[in-house]
């Protein structure tokens, strides 16, 4: 075909990448011209690439997808975003139609296709899975604008516990929490800088705190003994 749809797949996965290329090659109207492994990967080969579409996992390690589809609709507006995850729940679709996906699939649909997906948000259609709902303002979500789930995850962030553990108490993803975890400190304006970026919990007598490096990486704080203050 003389101008096939140029793809980009973005997935931390090289056997998911493989298996997605291989559905795509079958259709001579796409051409998968690059694969990603993270998102740092992702927002350079956009821009070395500019592909049409890009195939974009949510919940990627280091910086996520939802992370990577800013930056790169920010530089490349006229780019179409097809975020694929294997969760449901309606805060991350919210969230990724929020960073500018035009489409949020599910990974495990037995009738997934992909190709008719790709063609769909090219030409401008908001493409959602069966599975997931159209997101809308979430009961419990307050004034400072994190949602239920984020502050549930906020709180366990503060009593000390790592991403793994978090993920275990709420059965989720690891990744998941690293995702809610970047967007509650994008949310609460927690920088870089030495010094800042100390978060504390307001109903609890003990409190932790955590820089922004252990913040995103989900390390455990240690608990103040009790009688300290």
């Amino acid at each position: 075909m003389d101008n096939p749809i140029t793809v980009l797949l973005a997935d931390d996965h090289s056997l998911v990448r493989r298996g997605f290329r291989r559905i795509l090659e079958d259709d001579p109207s796409i051409s998968v011209v690059g694969e990603a492994g993270d998102g740092d990967e992702a927002i350079r080969l956009a821009g070395e690439l500019r592909p049409r579409v890009i195939v974009m996992d949510c919940a990627m390690p280091g910086t996520s997808g939802l992370v990577a589809a800013r930056q790169i609709l920010e530089a490349f507006p006229e780019t179409s975003i097809l975020m694929l995850s294997m969760h449901a729940e309606d805060t991350l679709v919210r969230q990724a139609l929020e960073a500018g996906a035009r489409g949020y699939i599910l990974k495990s649909a037995l009738d997934l296709d992909l190709a008719s997906a790709i063609k769909r948000v090219l030409a401008g259609e908001m493409v959602l899975d069966p599975k997931v709902s159209p997101p809308a303002a979430l009961k419990g979500e307050r004034s400072h604008g994190l949602s239920a789930r984020e502050l549930e995850v906020l709180q366990l962030i503060c009593d000390g516990y790592s991403n793994k553990e978090i993920a275990k108490k709420l059965d989720l993803s690891a990744n998941t929490i690293a995702v809610h975890r970047a967007n509650i400190m994008n949310t609460l304006n927690i920088h870089k800088t030495a010094g800042a970026g100390r978060l504390r919990h307001p109903a609890r007598s003990r409190h932790a705190s955590m820089n922004r490096r252990d913040f995103l990486a989900g390390s455990a704080v240690s608990r103040r003994p009790e009688g300290l203050r």
